[in-house]
């Protein structure tokens, strides 16, 4: 397994959105949350390309606010979808095949729907998938538990928010190390 580098790496967000996340456990979605903001961090720190979608956005509304308030001030635009794969919807899937990724790093819900769809269809078309075991979340912690195992039974690699970060900046002693070292304080 390569490091993920940065100039070749995509953070893709899943359907983090207001009605799904207040059918999701507290403590998961605390988690996920976090997390994704973690990660949101430092991708922006390390030039990482972001990607995230909504599913069916007029139903389960829209992002939830502090992911969505961090999107928009990376430039980032969810890309509404009705697909549980998110590259089932065009635009995902061109922006994913625009981009020079091999790997691509993916958060968000339902672990055993959305989330599992996607990171099968990314790997399907040869990419190095890590899925963010801390920063998915599914109602029932059986299904997270059980799309942590598709994903991994798809190619996927199961990891936490912090090995990835630390991955994309590589070395101590940074500005971009100071700033993630501060969030997950």
């Amino acid at each position: 397994m390569d490091r993920l580098d940065p100039a070749h790496t995509l953070l893709v967000v899943v359907d983090v959105q207001e009605k799904l996340a207040a059918v999701m456990p507290q403590a998961s979605m605390d988690r996920l949350q976090a997390n994704a903001l973690l990660l949101l961090e430092a991708a922006r720190l390390s030039g990482v390309t972001v990607l995230a979608s909504e599913q069916y956005p007029k139903g389960l509304g829209p992002t939830i606010a502090p992911i969505a308030d961090k999107l928009r001030a990376m430039g980032v635009e969810p890309v509404a979808k009705i697909t549980f794969d998110a590259l089932g919807e065009p635009r995902i899937a061109t922006a994913v095949s625009a981009r020079a990724a091999r790997t691509a790093v993916v958060v968000g819900m339902e672990t055993h729907i959305c989330v599992f769809q996607t990171v099968r269809e990314l790997a399907r078309r040869g990419l190095e998938v890590h899925v963010v075991s801390d920063a998915v979340a599914s109602r029932r912690e059986e299904n997270r538990a059980v799309g942590l195992g598709l994903c991994e039974r798809a190619g996927a690699v199961v990891t936490s928010a912090e090995a990835v970060a630390f991955d994309w900046l590589g070395r101590a002693g940074t500005d971009e190390f100071k700033a993630i070292s501060k969030l997950i304080r």
